[in-house]
């Protein structure tokens, strides 16, 4: 079958479930995205178990903190929310809000959530009323269907029809750039050229591409806490999260002791010119991560890169000097890799960090450590970012779960 044949026979079935679906009652819409989001919660171990050996990428306990945190979160935000009829008045500017699906989603998804983030938008999806179409990651596609499948069976069993969720089996850049055009809204999560096809597409589009949280350590904060949770986003899932800490900004009166503390929890910290040097070549061989690197272990990067490491090492911190386009460690980094700056004023570490931001990573994410309103309130001003946490840690503060 011709890729656009198969691509509107995919159309047609989403139009025909989500036709009969519209006229569902909340009760029934909520019950069908309860269902979808236990059917992951439920099968979160194996899910994270299937993601793990056909990616080779991440940690097996870390996707089961996900695939069950995050189903929980996401139902726990929608229900209760109204989102069929008229679902706001507002009477002092003589408008009526109405909430009506738009029809068709088609959603491409990354090989670092291929549970996750086909969930999570198939339970959006469906609280608008609509269908959706699942374009995985030929990395993560036998996972991304296996998901799809038990959320398809969970609709069954409540009654409502499977091919509001439907799956590309065998995805291709061409299969996928046909769903974006063929849908009536795009949604892309993972590399910027998809996340650029999607805006390209002449619909209605919402991407995400790559993160790189600056984390930003003022003056005040105290190490022994903030460490931790450095540590604890730095190195979830193997850091492939576009939430994970990627650049940590330490005053130079305290930079010893957060390495030494660092240290002391199991990092293993890179200064020496040519092992920098080594470990630059093996994450940026071409001046864009390594597939090879993305959601790898410390070890297995360390190898990479010719240097000898404990195997048990949590995550390496190298010193980098340089920043914004003048260093690739300036860049996201989607594994348990932590660029470490000092700095001597405030301004200055939020300019590093602006500038890192203005190379990649602008619009997403960043992370403060500090008690200082002034601080606090500068950094937001200035950092080009969309969100920001306050004495968080990064990967699930930033995320949504924990």
């Amino acid at each position: 079958m011709e890729a656009r044949d198969y691509v509107l026979q995919l159309i047609n079935k989403a139009r025909i479930a989500q036709k009969e679906f519209e006229k569902y009652s909340q009760e029934q819409v909520d019950e069908a995205v309860r269902a979808i989001g236990k059917s992951i919660y439920d099968n979160g171990e194996m899910l994270a178990r299937m993601a793990v050996d056909e990616t080779k990428m991440g940690v097996y306990e870390d996707k089961i903190v996900k695939n069950k945190g995050k189903s929980k979160a996401v139902w726990n935000k929608l229900k209760g929310v109204k989102s069929r009829g008229i679902i706001k008045y507002i009477a002092e500017e003589g408008l009526v809000e109405v909430a009506k699906p738009i029809g068709v989603v088609g959603a491409v998804t990354p090989t670092t959530n291929p549970t996750m983030t086909p969930m999570h938008n198939a339970m959006i999806a469906l609280k608008g009323g609509n269908a959706i179409i699942i374009c995985p990651h030929p990395r993560a596609k036998n996972t991304g269907v296996k998901t799809v499948d038990l959320m398809r069976e969970a609709l069954d069993k409540v009654g409502a029809p499977k091919d509001l969720i439907q799956i590309v089996n065998e995805p291709t850049v061409e299969i996928s750039n046909l769903v974006m055009q063929l849908s009536d809204v795009c949604v892309s999560t993972g590399g910027p050229g998809m996340v650029k096809v999607a805006y390209s597409s002449g619909k209605p589009a919402f991407g995400v591409g790559a993160g790189n949280v600056q984390c930003l350590i003022d003056k005040d904060a105290n190490l022994e806490e903030v460490v931790p949770k450095v540590i604890k986003g730095r190195i979830y899932d193997n850091g492939i999260l576009c939430t994970c800490e990627q650049s940590a900004i330490c005053p130079d009166e305290m930079y010893n002791e957060f390495i030494d503390r660092l240290v002391q929890s199991g990092a293993y910290y890179i200064e020496k010119e040519e092992e920098v040097k080594s470990l630059r070549k093996a994450l940026f061989p071409d001046g864009n991560i390594s597939k090879d690197c993305v959601g790898a272990s410390p070890y297995e990067i360390a190898k990479m890169a010719s240097i000898a490491i404990p195997k048990d090492t949590k995550l390496l911190v190298v010193k980098v000097e340089k920043y914004g386009t003048e260093e690739y460690f300036a860049k996201e980094k989607m594994c348990p890799v932590l660029s470490a700056y000092k700095y001597e004023k405030w301004e200055d570490a939020v300019n590093i960090a602006n500038q890192n931001l203005e190379y990649e990573g602008k619009g997403h994410s960043a992370i403060i450590h500090s008690y200082t309103k002034e601080n606090i309130e500068y950094a937001a001003n200035i950092l080009p970012v969309s969100r920001f946490g306050v004495n968080q840690i990064g990967s699930s503060g930033l995320g949504g779960f924990s």
